[in-house]
């Protein structure tokens, strides 16, 4: 399947009369009309500063929209911040988005500027913004509101420049009705909605996004992989693709490297279908507390980006000696090369 002129032709339908330079959306991949929607409101949004809410399933891709609205608007040149809101511990909320001056609080041992500062004149990406507990919410729409900002300690207020694109998986205006998400705060994120299809719901761009992985993770690997069996290009058809794109992707990757010839021939979708079988438990499987353990220090210790002491460390955080954490991490097989950075 020749797919550089389908790059080509994907390119030259995404030119607008706004002049957004489209060619910061090399990564997004479609043809299909939900998809092309997409590119036409972000040639809409992008010139501008408005507040953008992306909404989809897990996998469909929200970072990499956010990042293209960013790289097609007048901010690309300043940062984009990435804040994931799940993640964020409640306890350290303020600090990582306000910032603290120096001895503000036990632990403070210098200034720290937050992610709304180093947002100044760019673009916050305020990721799962749906999970995001109602005292934390209060606390972010102020800041979104006012647009200033107030470090822990601080003497005055800061006002910042900052656009805002929120991200979520969550049903925010279900989620607004049952008093989970607070109204004036989806009123603020919802100013310009974007909404991003399933994959199953797009099953005529799945050759095309097949072949745009394998020739990526083919030039990465070094392996000649060149073409995608009629087989297998019919299983990956009938898949549902519970992870969406992401688990494509992936699901790409690992065949790439299992292939031993010129074209993937087989692909084993049973694994996929193994991995979501454990994350959604409907058939009975129920973590261990180890598992369980295990995959929550793993998860904080990713929000610390693999700080284990010290301020904002892993350690403090789960509210642990170091020695502590030290000898659970060794005895659940968690090493530093399995931290993502």
């Amino acid at each position: 399947m020749p797919q550089s002129g389908k790059q080509a032709h994907l390119k030259k339908k995404l030119k607008s009369p706004t002049d957004v330079p489209v060619g910061e959306m090399i990564d997004i991949v479609g043809e299909c009309f939900q998809v092309q929607q997409v590119f036409q409101l972000i040639s809409v949004v992008a010139p501008v500063s408005s507040t953008v809410l992306i909404t989809g399933e897990t996998g469909t891709g929200k970072e990499l929209i956010a990042r293209a609205i960013h790289n097609a608007s007048p901010r690309k040149a300043a940062p984009l911040v990435k804040v994931n809101c799940a993640a964020l511990p409640p306890a350290l909320f303020e600090s990582e988005l306000f910032g603290h001056e120096k001895g503000s609080f036990t632990g403070a041992t210098e200034r720290r500027i937050g992610k709304f500062e180093l947002a100044n004149n760019g673009t916050l990406f305020l990721d799962e913004v749906g999970d995001l507990p109602p005292d934390l919410q209060v606390k972010l729409l102020r800041a979104i509101q006012e647009k200033e900002i107030e470090r822990i300690g601080g003497k005055g207020p800061i006002k910042v420049d900052v656009r805002i694109i929120a991200a979520t998986n969550r049903n925010l205006q279900s989620d607004v009705d049952n008093g989970r998400f607070r109204r004036d705060l989806f009123y603020r994120l919802n100013v310009f909605p974007v909404f991003l299809p399933p994959l199953r719901d797009r099953k005529e761009d799945i050759p095309l996004l097949a072949f745009h992985f394998m020739r990526k993770y083919s030039d990465i690997t070094g392996k000649k992989v060149r073409n995608i069996s009629s087989k297998v290009m019919k299983q990956l058809l009938a898949y549902r693709w519970p992870g969406n794109i992401r688990e494509l992707e992936h699901c790409i990757e690992r065949n790439v490297l299992l292939s031993d010839g010129p074209a993937i021939k087989i692909v084993d979708l049973a694994v996929n279908e193994k991995r979501h079988t454990r994350e959604f438990p409907q058939d009975g499987y129920l973590k261990t507390f180890e598992e369980n353990e295990r995959d929550h220090i793993l998860h904080v210790l990713h929000h610390c980006q693999g700080k284990i002491y010290g301020a904002g460390g892993a350690a403090e955080i789960l509210k642990l000696k170091v020695s502590t954490l030290n000898s659970k991490m060794k005895k659940l097989g968690i090493k530093k090369k399995t931290i993502i950075q």
